[in-house]
């Protein structure tokens, strides 16, 4: 039998998973995986971050929804970032997450399960898992720095900087 190929992916609990609670459903749906979370955080999205994470869909006429979908402007303003790893994990999440387009994804995938369409046409999907490896370095750069991940599966540096911050009082 062919060993599959260890693979990162991103993960992203959309602003409709987290108003509708669905954040336990879909981690428990993802862990059939039996992939590893390597990394994990709650993020407040910039504009800047949502235009960069969408850059391939910015010709589209959707873009300027998707963007506001995203940062939160019809939902909370917050999304669940998630870096899971392990054997053929980009297959194995897209799998499990079901077709982009709610009402063509399968009832049994988390999109077909809680996806639904806006008026506007917008796909408020719950729910977006990277779709290559290519894609999945460039999403997990986009929202991790190397060491919000316990995994070193890219390349990095370190780099002295003087760096004003906030600290607890």
């Amino acid at each position: 039998m062919e060993k599959k190929a260890i693979q990162q992916t991103l993960v992203l609990i959309k602003p409709d998973g987290l108003k509708k609670s669905l954040t336990g459903n879909v981690l428990t749906r993802l862990s059939e995986t039996k992939l590893d979370i390597v990394a994990s955080k709650i993020v407040k999205v910039s504009r800047e971050l949502a235009e960069e994470h969408y850059a391939l869909l910015k010709d589209k006429p959707f873009f300027p929804d998707l963007i506001k979908y995203l940062m939160g402007e019809y939902h909370k303003k917050k999304v669940m970032a998630l870096v899971y790893w392990g054997e053929d994990a980009i297959d194995k999440v897209r799998k499990i997450c079901g077709a982009t387009n709610p009402e063509e994804a399968d009832s049994t995938s988390i999109r077909g399960a809680y996806g639904r369409i806006t008026t506007k046409g917008v796909y408020e999907n719950v729910i977006h898992a990277s779709t290559n490896m290519e894609e999945a370095e460039r999403e997990i750069k986009l929202w991790f720095q190397p060491d919000d991940i316990i995994s070193d599966f890219y390349s990095s540096k370190v780099v002295k900087e003087t760096v004003e911050r906030r600290v607890w009082a």
